[in-house]
Order: structure tokens, then sequence, then C-alpha cells
């Protein structure tokens, strides 16, 4: 893969007025410099980057952009023909680039362009300035998974989000409040990198199987006064359900709503903290009840990994994608972010 830098320099700009892809192409337009096989590499340090891209040509076109460990960063675009569009988003560099205890990744920035008629005509890239982020800290249904077909939800947040507005996920899979605590990769190093105003989502449940209420409410209550000692802005987020349903068709049992072995209910002790701290709270366990529940049995299948792996906890794609845009939502409704900086639809 060809490579070049953009250190010294203000601004990058890939190419301009390329023809579009033929409908279903896999691959940026023959010709794109500086790209391979649909990924456009960047050699910068880590940080967080401002992007602009433009789309569009001389035929109908439908462009996404996803980057670094598969995450979502621009939906797919429709272009009319003979028209060009211009879309930004702002993207956070890191290594490790995906989960905080996984492989170091690619250095620099990988932009990969997909969409059913890929159409990039330019890219630029830039040092991003005045730009909040949204910390994410949770477990395998957040985080940047590595891996077709899982998805996290934190990996599909910030195709929602405009430039200004970048996603820091260092949700990792396996862990727990006891485990995320405990390992220096992730609590001690996500801390010193909070800054005044940036909200921090958690969403630590699913692998508490074994930790009891007390310590469970305690582990909260310290990442809480992490976060503000940090001058940040602590989100407690219930776990989303697992795909576990009763013969009446609700998924009013223990197993998909995240009651562990002790009897602890997570979903009901976050609420409980939330209030306490007077912490906002994302209930994205009451409001993915309500999504699975009113798709039913089969229908619901897709949002998981059902058919492909017997999985009723991970989510696809479209799962993630769907609890990304609730998580879009509930941000916008507790005006967390910033006016503007969030796509709707």
């Amino acid at each position: 893969m060809r490579r070049f830098s953009i250190a010294v320099v203000a601004a990058v700009v890939l190419g301009t007025a390329l023809p579009a892809a033929p409908a279903g192409a896999a691959e940026v337009p023959a010709g794109f410099p500086r790209c391979t096989a649909g990924v456009c590499h960047f050699d910068v340090p880590p940080g967080t980057y401002d992007v602009r891209v433009r789309l569009g040509g001389p035929d109908a076109s439908r462009t996404s952009v996803s980057g670094e460990t598969r995450r979502s960063l621009l939906p797919e675009t429709a272009v009319p023909a003979g028209k060009h569009v211009t879309r930004g988003f702002t993207v956070h560099v890191r290594t490790p680039e995906g989960e905080p205890t996984g492989p170091d990744g690619t250095p620099g920035l990988d932009l990969r362009i997909g969409g059913s008629a890929p159409a990039p005509a330019d890219i630029r890239v830039t040092p991003a300035r005045h730009t909040r982020q949204i910390f994410l800290v949770g477990d395998s249904t957040v985080c940047d998974q590595p891996g077709d077909p899982y998805s996290g939800w934190g990996q599909q947040l910030p195709q929602f989000l405009r430039t200004g507005l970048s996603v820091a996920n260092y949700a990792d899979s396996g862990e727990s409040t006891v485990s995320y605590l405990g390992n220096p990769r992730l609590w001690a190093t996500v801390r010193p990198l909070i800054r005044p105003g940036d909200p921090v989502l958690v969403q630590l449940a699913h692998n508490d199987k074994t930790t009891d209420e007390a310590t469970y409410r305690a582990n909260l209550e310290t990442l809480v006064a992490g976060i503000r000692e940090r001058g940040g802005q602590p989100v407690l987020v219930t776990p989303i359900v697992r795909r576990w349903f009763n013969t009446d068709g609700t998924l009013n049992n223990g197993t998909a709503l995240l009651v562990n072995g002790l009897g602890v209910d997570h979903p009901a002790v976050v609420r409980s903290v939330a209030a306490e701290e007077d912490v906002p709270l994302i209930d994205l366990t009451a409001k993915t009840k309500e999504l699975v529940e009113a798709l039913g049995v089969e229908a619901s299948k897709a949002l998981y990994l059902t058919a492909e792996a017997r999985d009723n906890t991970h989510t696809s794609v479209r799962g993630a994608t769907a609890y990304a845009r609730l998580v879009r939502d509930a941000l916008v409704t507790l005006q967390l972010v910033p006016p503007g900086t969030v796509r709707v639809g």
C-alpha cells in the first residue's frame, strides 16, 4: 500500500474530478491516487483529525466511508448523476487502533471507501481543532469488533456525528467493572485522556456475572468519580438486552435483562447509581427491549448473530447500527452533544 504524510502540511488532497465507479464496485475508482484496494492511507501520528470528502461524478453514486478497525464513519450517501456533495467527520486515531487490549493495528489513518456505487472525488484530512470527544467505556457489545459479522454499537456511533465531535471507543471484549478498573491498559489509560466537557459513556454489566451488588455499585461510583475529577461528564448506560424470549413473546426474564447468578439486577443498579449521583442515564436496556420485542422472535434475529453463531448477546452490523441510533437520540435528548454535530435519520 502506498503511503504519504501530512505531518508537516496543513492538509492533503487526494485527486479531483474522478469518474464514478460502476454500480456494485467494491474498490475506489481506478486511478485514484495513493489508494489501494479501496483503502486510502495517511501517515499521521495518533490524534484527532477532521476528514472532508467530496462525493459524486457523471453517474449516480452511493458512497460510504469506514476507517481504522471497521468503524462506520459516513453512512452510504446518494448523489445524483452529474452532482457533487461534501461531507465531513472527525476521527480518533490511536494505538491500539481497535480494542485497547488488542493488537496495535496499522499506524496512521486508514479510510475505506465503500457503498453500492462508490464515487469519491476528493479527500482532505487536517488535524482537528476545537473538537470534543465522546469516550466509551464498555464491553464486547460496545467495542470496535475486529472481525465480521460482529459489531459493537460504539463501532457504529461515529457515522451519526459530524465534524467537531469524535468517538474515542475504549470498550474492550470480556470486561467487567472489576477487570476494567484493574487493567492498566483500560481505566488507568483512559482516565488521563478525558478533557473538561467530554461525555464519557459507561456500559459495563454483561461480564459482571459473579460481581456482588455492593462491589458492582462501588465500581460504578468509582468510574463516575474518576470522570468528574477530570472535568468530564459521566453518562451511565444500562446494558443492551440479550435476545432471550419467553413463550409469551416478551423478554421479561433474568437472562435477557442482565440479572446475574447472584441475583444482581444490573440495569436496576445502574439506574439507582445514576439517580443517587445525579448522572445522566441512557436506559439502553429499556430501549433495546422495546425494539426487540416489537420486532418479535423471528425479525429480531437480524439484530444479533443468532443465525451466524447462535449468539443472542452480540450484535450484527444491523443491530449495532440500530442501537447506536438509540444512543445518538439519547445524547441529543440529554443535550450532551453540541448542536449541529449530529446527523439525523
